[in-house]
């Protein structure tokens, strides 16, 4: 299925559907981000995915990441809500989803990189090889703002 992102498009369709997502922000002991190449469209990303019933939110970070990734993941904290009416996803299925992603700070905590049916590519990246990726300006927000461990509350917007 794929999958294309508007970001304060006036000719975005609108939304008919909010789905609670998170993605996680792991870096390993070398410092390095674990991202992944998203295979409904193409650009780098962290890997993440939509809440499902009878999950707390952390078991969603924890299985996404194990789905996307094949590494196993432990939560942190929170770095922040991501809210924003004007993002919307629209799927060839026709869903369009408002965003309502939640980010969370984590460690790998074992596992092997493999990729997925979601992912055609993962890799552990070196912070200053990020601006070289395709990554979508929302992605790159949430990153910059994990990054940012000086924040004492998480960005909600």
């Amino acid at each position: 299925m794929g999958r294309v992102d508007y970001l304060h498009d006036p000719d975005a369709p609108p939304a008919n559907s909010v789905v609670p997502s998170v993605v996680a922000f792991i870096q390993n002991d070398a410092g390095e981000v674990l991202m992944i190449k998203r295979s409904d469209n193409g650009r780098w990303a962290l890997p993440g995915g939509g809440h499902d019933v009878g999950e707390s939110i952390s078991d969603t970070v924890v299985r996404e990441v194990w789905e996307e990734t094949g590494i196993k993941a432990e939560v942190i904290d929170l770095s922040g809500i991501y809210t924003d009416p004007g993002h919307v996803l629209a799927y060839d299925d026709g869903e369009v989803r408002q965003q309502f992603s939640m980010c969370f700070r984590a460690r790998p905590a074992g596992g092997e990189v493999r990729t997925s049916n979601e992912t055609t590519q993962v890799r552990w990246v070196d912070p200053t090889d990020l601006p070289k990726f395709d990554i979508h300006p929302t992605m790159r927000l949430r990153i910059e703002h994990a990054m940012d461990r000086s924040q004492l509350a998480p960005y909600i917007g």
